[in-house]
């Protein structure tokens, strides 16, 4: 089995909060190998999870999941591969008092058929703009191509770790950590404490700072849902998202 995940976490507005009602407050940090290209290369591309982004569109709580980074106009959702938001709710940080998966999955003519819980379920062609909703209304699902949404200056980061390393050669001999990052300690993180704030202090007014993602597609999945369908065990919901690849 294959996973990438996302997570965010969002205080959602009460009812009785009506000047608030359509309030969120979100933070997020990446799991695993979610990034727009930072996946294994053994990772399917329509497994591959770009981003999972979250906010309130008044009484419904939506989110969006974002797979395939840099797709072209021909890519697909795979048959294989379960799409998943797993949500949790409680009455505050870090209680959890009840999770609610979104599934989706879809068939290889891209007919999407999800699932919240157990009971809201909606199928068929999501494509069109409106999407798709359950019976009753309360679970609406969108699938297809979109602008991606998420924002990086790659050139400037790959910029600006080409200058750490040329500047300041000994990092690469520090030994690495699991992740991969210099393993520091502060009398060595000084200096390029120091370095960083030269380049900064030095930074041409001039350089332009691309969005490198400002042409780039992706696939999404965006679920909007009744918010009280996810807040049954209180107003903060933990957000996050996964792709799961059959053996």
């Amino acid at each position: 089995m294959h996973r990438t995940a996302s997570y965010k976490t969002i205080a959602i507005a009460t009812v009785a909060a009506i000047a608030m009602a359509s309030a969120v407050v979100a933070t997020s940090r990446s799991a695993l190998s979610a990034d727009s290209q930072d996946a294994s290369t053994s990772t399917p591309a329509a497994a591959t999870l770009g981003n999972v982004y979250t906010w309130m569109n008044g009484q419904n709580f939506v989110a969006a999941m974002t797979v395939t980074p840099f797709a072209d106009t021909s890519a697909k959702f795979s048959s294989t591969v379960q799409y998943v938001f797993h949500t949790t709710s409680g009455p505050g940080f870090p209680e959890s008092k009840n999770s609610l998966d979104i599934i989706c999955t879809f068939d290889a003519n891209q007919i999407i058929s999800c699932w919240l819980g157990t009971d809201e379920y909606v199928t068929g062609d999501a494509s069109k703009e409106a999407g798709i909703a359950s019976d009753d209304g309360k679970f609406k699902v969108f699938a297809g191509l979109r602008a991606d949404p998420f924002f990086f200056n790659l050139s400037g980061f790959n910029d600006a770790v080409a200058g750490i390393v040329n500047a300041i050669p000994w990092l690469n001999d520090q030994g690495n950590e699991t992740a991969g990052c210099p393993n520091l300690q502060l009398s060595n993180a000084i200096p390029l404490q120091t370095y960083l704030k030269e380049v900064q202090s030095n930074a041409d007014p001039n350089r332009q700072n691309p969005d490198d993602f400002v042409n780039a597609l992706t696939l999404a999945i965006v679920v909007s849902v009744d918010k009280s369908l996810v807040t049954q065990g209180g107003n903060l919901v933990s957000v996050w998202g996964a792709t799961y690849q059959a053996q």
